[in-house]
């Protein structure tokens, strides 16, 4: 196994350097009518510009490390991933629908996997001028500056971001209840929300996929919190199946409280 100390943050330096590239290109298109697909029977969107960002991902990250494996949303899947012990984990653009709408939440979400959980990576969100990133045995970072998960605070409201009936549901089971903030459409940049304390906690519906979580999971684990299955398990990555069951992300010292509210929420 390589050095995490050396070997990670050198691969993270690699991460942001193509993310900027993918996320100006990106850019190009925002709200300029980009060319739209829809995949998954009509259910997902994906434009131009996605191809586009994913296209110099490839390229940047696969040239710089030919032994890794590759996963993104906008790339047919190759088992041979299967095969790696470290992978790219990639989405070009997280919060498509916001992004072909002209809003400014969607970042590009890219990570490295090694042995089923991410040791690096970074959310771009070029439209908003932020950058999170971290490595494993890192801090977590946003522009540069560290950034911490929120502690709990009995004088007010939980500050949640999840979908309306997931957060109806968890509400009677949390001190002082839950104030739940406005739908933010990129589930990674909610899940940095976390990371940065601007939010308390977000419920994760079913069916996420490596590429929504992988970079913000580390991000997350590294700011002090954590994202967890509603039985309290970490997540595995670059598995056969790449979509997952019903998630709570919080700080560390919410986290199996939210867990315990949640539970009886499992299977949406």
């Amino acid at each position: 196994m390589p050095s995490p100390a050396h070997a990670w943050s050198a691969d993270l330096d690699l991460l942001v350097g193509a993310a900027r590239l993918a996320g100006a290109r990106a850019l190009d298109f925002f709200r300029k009518g980009p060319d739209v697909w829809w995949k998954n029977e009509g259910r997902s969107p994906v434009s131009a510009a996605d191809f586009a960002a994913n296209d110099i991902l490839k390229k940047e990250l696969l040239s710089a490390r030919p032994n890794y494996g590759w996963l993104s949303e906008e790339t047919d899947d190759d088992a041979g991933r299967l095969d790696c012990e470290t992978v790219f984990v990639i989405d070009p653009i997280d919060g498509t629908r916001a992004f072909i709408a002209g809003k400014d939440i969607w970042c590009v979400s890219a990570a490295v996997v090694h042995h089923g959980r991410p040791v690096a990576g970074v959310l771009f969100a070029p439209s908003l001028g932020e950058v999170f990133t971290a490595a494993a045995d890192g801090p977590a970072l946003k522009n540069g500056s560290p950034i911490a998960a929120s502690e709990p605070d009995a004088a007010r409201p939980t500050r949640m971001a999840a979908p309306e009936d997931m957060a109806q549901g968890i509400d009677r089971h949390m001190i002082g209840g839950v104030h739940r903030i406005s739908h933010v459409p990129s589930l990674a940049y909610r899940l940095a929300m976390v990371a940065d304390g601007r939010i308390d906690g977000t419920l994760v519906k079913r069916n996420a996929h490596d590429w929504d979580l992988a970079a913000a999971d580390l991000i997350l684990s590294r700011a002090g919190g954590g994202l967890v299955t509603l039985d309290g398990a970490p997540l595995s990555y670059n598995r056969p199946t790449v979509s997952h069951e019903t998630l709570a992300a919080a700080g560390a010292a919410r986290l199996s409280g939210l867990v315990d509210a949640a539970r009886h929420l499992a299977g949406h």
